[in-house]
């Protein structure tokens, strides 16, 4: 799998005009930088609590499937990796308070289980999961992959 092109100017890029300029790149990559997805889906990427995290959860996988209705892989690509990215954040406040893994000098902090931020975390994984043996958008995913790159 090609990595993700941090060089490209994003901000002047729409992919979903020209979806060529997109590559999925691996896990989270880019989440914070495509156009215009991320101004769509980042206003509803919380994880807060449990509420807040099915909330978030469902809005975004609705956007998956509209994006998916629109034939836009790119937009289910990138609600894809809001949805990890949700899982991912999540784990890391269950695991270390304050949701920082490193002090300032390097070293890991120790170990604490946040419950609520664990369930949390398994909404988006839940999700998350969905996507990842959701056959047609794996083969969206593929074709995008031979098409562009």
């Amino acid at each position: 799998m090609k990595a993700f092109d941090y060089q490209k100017d994003y901000t002047q890029l729409d992919c979903r005009r020209h979806p060529e300029h997109y590559q999925v790149g691996r896990g989270e990559q880019g989440v914070l930088m495509v156009e215009p997805y991320k101004g769509e889906i980042l206003p509803h990427w919380r994880f807060k609590t449990v509420a807040i995290a099915e909330a978030s959860a469902k809005k975004i996988m609705a956007m998956f499937e509209d994006y998916r209705n629109n034939d836009d892989f790119v937009g289910m690509d990138m609600a894809r990796k809001f949805i990890q990215m949700g899982y991912t954040r999540a784990r890391r406040y269950a695991n270390h308070q304050g949701g920082k893994k490193y002090d300032a000098d390097g070293n890991i902090l120790p170990y604490t289980l946040n419950e609520e931020k664990a369930a949390a975390a398994a909404v988006f994984k839940a999700c998350w999961d969905s996507i990842r043996a959701d056959k047609d958008y794996l083969a969206r995913r593929k074709k995008h992959q031979q098409q562009y790159g």
